[in-house]
Order: C-alpha cells, then structure tokens, then sequence
C-alpha cells in the first residue's frame, strides 16, 4: 500500500482553508442515518464525540474508566498553547508553527502542524465560551506563560490543572448530547479488536469490564482516541490503566504504526524512589518559567549532599552550576523537554546526581521568592531589604501560582519545597510516534481514524509543552468533524451495519480464543512481573539513549520474554467477572510486541533527533545529530512477528522552513 498523506495543493496558509471548501459534507437530514464509534474520551475522543453529536451523527462512546472525568488528560497540568498574542511579543501563527516544527527536530509533517497553528486561537475561544476558567490578568485578558523551546508567552493555563479544567469542559458538552441521546456512553468497556468489513473499519469488540461479557458494536467509521504508549516502559507519568491495546489491535488489522520509537523523556518529573514504585509523578513544566535547575559544581558537595551531610541551601551561590543557562542561555530553563533531560542525565552520568540514587538535580525557588517579594514589597511601600519579609512576600506569589502542585510534591517527597529545592530527573511522559495518519487523519485502515496522542502526525521527535492538549482539542473540535464527513458521505444510503455476520463472528472468536488462553493458561509469575521486566529492558535500552548494541539485544530479549510470557502468565479469577488482571494482561500482551517493534525502529533510524538520541550520532557538544537521509516518518507494516514488521516511509517536505542545526543557545 502507497502512503498517500492527501496534503492539498496551494500555498501552506491556505491549504486548510480549500480543503474545506472542497470536501464532502454530509448533510444534516443524512448525517442521522450515520453511527460513529468514538474509543476514549479524554481531550480528543471527547471533543470528537461531543462535536460529531453536536452535528447530528449518532455517536457511541467507549471508555475504560468509570467515567469520562477519569481520562488521562487531567493529568496535564501546565496549560495550552495557541497563537493569540495577547502579551504583544511578536507571537503569530507563523511563529507557533515554525516552534512546533523545531522543536519536533524537523521529523513532522508542515501541512499538519501549520493547521494545528491556524486552529489553536479557535480552542481558547470554545473553551472560554465553555466556562473553563482560565488565568486571567489585571485587565481582564487571559494570562500566559511561557514554556520550553519558544521565546514568546503562548500558553494559557488554569492555575495547575488545565487539563482537567478542559477535561470538564468536553465532557459537559458530551453529557448535553448524552441527554438528548445522541452519544451513547459505554464506560467501563475497553475496545479489543477492529472488526473489517470489505475492507473498512465498520465495528469494534469491546469486553465489558465490569461482567466480562464480549459485545459487538457496529458504525460506519470507528475513531480511536486512546492515548499514548508511554507505558511500555512501566514507569511513566501515564496512569496506570493506560494502554497502547486499542491503537495495536488497528495495527495489526492493517493500520501502519509509524515512529514508534519517538517518546518524550520529560525533564521535570519526581525520582524513582524504589523498586516498589508502580508509576512517577510529573511535575509541571510551567515551574521552569520561574524555577532554576541547578547541581553543585564540585563532586564533593554533591557526595556530601547524597550523604546527607550537606543541605542544598547551605551550598553557596558560586558553587552552583546552573547547567541550563550555562549551555543554552538564550532559552535557559526554558529549553525543550529533550535537551534539558539530556543535559540532566549527562550531569548526574557525571557524578553530580543529589538524592541517594545519584539520579536527581535541583529545581529551585529560591531566586523566585526573592524577585517577586521585591516587587511585592515595592507595590505595598514595605522595607525592600528586609530578606525574611521579602521572601514570606515571595512565596505568597509562588503559591497563587503553582501552590498545587508544591502541594503534591510535599505529600509525595515529605519536604517542603518553600524551605528546600525540589529534586526532579527524567521520565518518560508522552510519547511521539502513534498510527500514521493522512491530513484527513485517516489511518491506512478506509474509515478508521486516529486523533490527539494515539496517532503519530504533529510532534515530530519531541513535543514542546502545552502542545498535547491544543492538539487533542484541535483534532476532536475543529478538524475530525470536518474531514471524516468526506469519508461518510458515501455512507448515506448504507444504512444500519449488521453485526450478526462472519466478519463480526471471526473477531469475536479472536478475542475470545485471547482472553481463554490468558485465563487458562496457569503459570507462575503475575503480569506485573514480566511488566517490570519489559520495562526494565526499554528503560535500559531504549530510554534516554540508545545504541545499535543495546537496541539489538533489547529485540532478541523482548520477544523471548514474550514467548516466556505466554507459556508463564498466571491469570486468577475467571473471564466472566471484573478482573483487573486479566484486562491489564491483554495490555502487557500488547506493550510486549509493541517493544519490539520500537526497538526495531530506533535501531533503523540511524540518527539522534529530538527524543530519539542515538550515541553513535552526537555532536563533540553532545547534542542531537540530525541526518538529511532519515527526513521521514517510518510507518510499519503489521506482518505477523515483530521482527517481521515491513517499513514505508513517508518523505517530508520542508518548501516554508528551513532546515538547519537545532540551536537553543
């Protein structure tokens, strides 16, 4: 099959523009004869599900989660981005766009990321209109942050939760067409396999979680809002439940997984503690607008503070390397996620490292309170010289601003981070790569479509911050509803889809014939303890770097743990009940085979960019070391086995961007 990513014609700030004016529409009479299966319901299965229901298609929506609410999308706590220029600092859609394609390393597609610019001040609109409730300045215009790899202020934010602050606001819009009966909600149902009918996506099979019971769900397009993979490698700042299953169960129906290898290591993230730890905690990157990242300059501070006989705040200003603004000082702080969580590794690599472990810097405050108490103080008329007064004033600011979020630091860590700096390193977050998708944001799959994080089309190697959600809102509000009635509008007379056919039969059978062989099969260790394995494996071996020694042991050890997986797994309980373990088996099942092909990936791609970092090709500075020959996203092939796996690329074009060495410095 021929990748055709359907990128219009015309000049690149008028291309969405006349795709619109030229596709199919649907009209409103016919679009009630059309059934849509929505799979997640965070930002952008949930803005999908409400804005396709808003428009008349009847629309069933399936989630793992008891609710809607429980997404993983609330999780992103630092803001959205889009190009409104509010602060007057020379933003524009140009500049938004030209950001997003840098700082994704030149690995993404221009047309797409151009559109997802152009759209992003619309979100802020719908999203004001739904009630969430934004910062907003003494004037009354909402307020904005900066965020790593721009130089403008672009990101709005609702103190630190504006992800679940949007979160609410898609789900009040699905649960005004959940009342008038136009989105049918499944929750507590997760999707396990993509029934094919001539050809095309017409239905899914979902298992009930709570009874076990196998249902069958027919439309006339399916789209997957699903999220990342990022747990592959067990520890991440994703939550627990989420999977990678709905996106690899399309891949293997014939949908083509592209750049699996590209995940971003975020740099702000609390350290492992313990081998007793299921998951890490993310700290917002909006704390690098005022934080300072900094060790000590000497290894001997930094043994002694490992060794607890020195405290951080007892180290002198002059033996502090604040290592980010040394290296990069045009951006400082406020580089990419990449770059700082390199620069980090390479530090505590070095034997600079501050808590026990010898994996954690410093993200400091100290300066903060400081600046902002003096402005403080000026503004009441107080003594400016007075250090204590000024630095009480100070924190007050800090806590307006980011008092959750030191909060949840303090009951995880049990220190105060108003008394003592934060200790951060990096984890994995978010991941890259997804289901390749054409501008329409088809997958290979005719009338399967992919949106927001599962699939693979706006980030490139590295996502810049605030970006997820201005692209899981874009996606589900003011794209998807556009395109996807140019594929239905051949539908309008192919009435309700049957389920009582072979098609439907063979996929249930293979879901079944699955979850028997998983809840028979009485082995020895549980799911988590191949999990960790895997886990271990990726971390070690495809994590924050790579080598071609290393990623071609990671193949051969992942597919002999799968074998040892599926002839050892030990299952309890029965198919017909609420099981967690056997849901989170079927999902281990799928990261075990998805590991593999990443590790596949990243040893192909014989280049660093962004996320990806190959040893092998780095500058003498250390930095990425971007190839011409490897300007393209690698889709895979589902072909049986991993290894099996058969690559397409998909060349891309730069006509409105010039490429050139990557540089925050």
């Amino acid at each position: 099959m021929a990748l055709d990513s359907k990128i219009p014609k015309g000049p690149l700030s008028e291309k969405w523009t006349n795709h619109k004016n030229n596709i199919n529409l649907v009209n409103p009479a016919n679009k009630r004869n059309i059934d849509v299966i929505v799979v997640g319901t965070g930002l952008a299965g949930g803005s999908a599900a409400a804005t396709l229901a808003e428009l008349g298609y009847n629309v069933k929506a399936f989630c793992f989660q008891d609710s809607p609410r429980r997404a993983h999308s609330i999780a992103a706590q630092g803001g959205i981005n889009a190009a409104k220029n509010y602060q007057g600092d020379g933003d524009s859609t140009y500049r938004l766009f030209y950001d997003t394609v840098k700082g994704g390393d030149y690995r993404s597609r221009e047309a797409n990321v151009y559109r997802l610019a152009e759209v992003s001040a619309n979100i802020i609109d719908q999203c004001v209109a739904q009630g969430v409730p934004f910062a907003r300045e003494y004037g009354g215009l909402l307020d904005n942050r900066s965020f790593g790899g721009v130089l403008v202020s672009r990101t709005f934010y609702a103190a630190g939760q504006t992800g679940q602050q949007l979160l609410l606001g898609a789900y009040s819009a699905m649960n005004r067409q959940i009342g008038r009966g136009k989105i049918k909600m499944y929750n507590r149902h997760e999707m396990l396999d993509v029934v094919m009918v001539d050809g095309k996506a017409r239905g899914i099979i979902a298992r009930d979680l709570v009874s076990g019971k196998i249902e069958r769900h027919s439309a006339h397009a399916v789209v997957l809002g699903t999220g990342g993979y990022g747990n592959v490698f067990f520890l991440s700042t994703n939550a627990m439940g989420s999977n990678v299953t709905a996106a690899w169960k399309a891949h293997k129906r014939g949908a083509y997984f592209a750049n699996p290898c590209y995940t971003q290591i975020h740099p702000t993230c609390i350290p492992v503690s313990g081998e007793h730890q299921s998951k890490l905690t993310l700290m917002s990157e909006s704390l690098r607008n005022d934080g300072r990242i900094w060790v000590p300059k000497k290894k001997e501070d930094a043994e002694a503070i490992r060794e607890g006989k020195l405290k951080p705040t007892e180290l002198a200003e002059d033996d502090r390397d604040y290592y980010l603004e040394r290296r990069y000082p045009a951006f400082g702080n406020l580089v990419p996620r990449d770059v700082a969580s390199r620069a980090a590794k390479e530090r505590c690599d070095a034997g600079y490292g501050v808590n026990k472990t010898g994996e954690a810097v410093y993200l400091d405050f100290a300066s903060a309170f400081m600046r902002y108490g003096k402005e403080q103080a000026h503004v009441k008329g107080l003594d400016e010289n007075d250090d204590a007064l000024v630095k009480k004033l100070g924190q007050e600011v800090v806590r307006k601003k980011y008092g959750n979020l030191f909060q949840m630091y303090e009951k995880i860590v049990d220190q105060n981070p108003y008394e003592t700096p934060m200790m951060i390193y990096p984890a994995v977050h978010y991941t890259m790569g997804g289901l390749w998708v054409d501008y329409n944001l088809q997958t290979t799959i005719p009338g399967l479509y992919c949106i927001g994080e599962a699939n693979f089309s706006d980030h490139g190697a590295n996502r810049l911050g605030a970006s997820a959600l201005m692209q899981g809102l874009a996606d589900g509000y003011f794209v998807l509803p556009y395109t996807i009635g140019d594929y239905l509008s051949n539908d309008i007379r192919t009435g309700e889809i049957p389920t009582d056919t072979k098609e439907f039969d063979d996929a249930q059978k293979r879901v079944e014939d699955n979850i028997n062989h998983l809840i028979n099969n009485n082995g020895k260790h549980s799911v988590d303890h191949f999990h960790k394995r895997l886990g271990k494996i990726m971390w070690n071996k495809c994590g924050m770097a790579r080598n071609a020694e290393d990623l071609k042991s990671a193949i051969t050890e992942i597919s002999q743990l799968r074998e040892e997986f599926w002839k050892d797994v030990l299952v309890p309980g029965t198919a017909d009940e609420f099981n967690e373990e056997l849901a989170k088996a079927g999902r281990v099942a799928d990261f075990l085979e998805l590991g593999e092909l990443f590790a596949k990936d990243a040893l192909q791609r014989e280049e660093s960019a962004g996320g990806h970092f190959r040893e092998e090709y780095q500058t003498e500075e250390g930095e990425a070391m971007r190839r011409k020959e490897f300007q393209y996203v690698s889709a895979w092939e589902y072909k049986g086995e991993p290894k099996d796996a058969v690559l397409h690329k998909e060349d891309l074009q730069y006509e409105n961007i010039e490429v050139k060495e990557r540089s925050y410095k």
